[in-house]
């Protein structure tokens, strides 16, 4: 599942993961995404922080606190690269954090490693 309001990047992302043999499902915000992750249930999330009706952090922290949901692996991914951003990411329980604009195989392999 992506999480993420640029449609752009969403299609970009997708793409590169279909070719590599994976489901995709998207949202454009928060609210949004937190409902799919919960009825998808998806093998993993790749996660914007700065999305429109609630925030990347507040998404992961209500999932991470969840225990039917904790186990998602939740991949943080956006532009803000603050030390402080990443430390906020870690808190939440994101399980990576990737910075943008990123390297498609630098996430492809990070997926791959939560994804075992």
């Amino acid at each position: 599942l992506i999480i993420e309001d640029e449609k752009d990047l969403v299609d970009a992302v997708t793409l590169r993961l279909e070719a590599n043999g994976y489901e995709v499902s998207a949202s454009y915000d928060g609210q949004d995404g937190l409902d799919k992750a919960r009825k998808e249930n998806p093998d993993l999330i790749v996660l914007d922080l700065m999305i429109p009706k609630m925030d990347g952090y507040k998404v992961c922290g209500l999932l991470k606190l969840n225990e039917k949901y904790k186990k998602i692996p939740i991949i943080m991914f956006t532009a803000r690269a603050q030390d402080s951003d990443i430390k906020m990411g870690q808190e939440v329980g994101a399980d990576a954090y990737i910075t943008k604009p990123f390297d498609s195989q630098v996430l492809l392999d990070k997926i791959k490693e939560l994804i075992k």
